[in-house]
């Protein structure tokens, strides 16, 4: 019964104003609020226990960079993020990215959305999970934004479309996750 609920939440994590993320979507997640507040408790908590894996999926991937496990974050990425960066580009950027930066002090959860890209120059097409995280390093008095993507593949299992480091963080979010 899980699985027949996994995939309805999945899906309606498209229309939900939690996971609405770029400004296009609004007007849809707007017409789709009344179909979001008829979900049932089940649907409701396949969706949060779905948005939990991620953050936990999201989190051990950044685990993997705090050591230095880069080229293991590729190896497992989805073939979308394959196409555009070589591993050794992959490794190579997080690695000169994160030496600036110093020891990892603080991660914390800010967000975790979905967005549909129809496929542009910058993003080929599909379904996306970004995860947030503000995150304090030693080199930085600020939090920055460490994002952790994945793209559901055609063979149905959500996997790894990048890893990036921005300025400045969004503020953390100090609900559940």
């Amino acid at each position: 019964m899980l699985k027949r609920l996994i995939l309805p939440a999945a899906l309606l994590l498209a229309v939900t104003p939690a996971f609405a993320q770029q400004s296009t979507q609004a007007a849809a997640t707007t017409a789709a609020k009344p179909a979001a507040q008829k979900l049932t408790p089940e649907q409701q908590q396949a969706i949060m226990k779905f948005r939990q894996q991620m953050a936990n999926s999201a989190e051990a991937i950044a685990q993997l960079v705090d050591q230095g496990k880069a080229g293991e974050v590729w190896d497992q990425a989805s073939n979308v993020a394959k196409q555009v960066v070589s591993r050794n580009e992959f490794v190579s950027g997080i690695q000169s990215q994160r030496s600036k930066l110093g020891t990892l002090v603080s991660r914390k959860l800010a967000a975790v959305t979905h967005s549909v890209s129809k496929g542009d120059k910058k993003l080929p097409a599909g379904d996306y999970i970004n995860v947030v995280f503000a995150s304090q390093f030693g080199n930085n008095k600020q939090p920055i934004r460490e994002l952790v993507s994945y793209h559901f593949d055609s063979d149905k299992v959500w996997r790894v479309s990048g890893y990036t480091l921005q300025q400045p963080a969004p503020a953390a979010n100090t609900g559940k996750r």
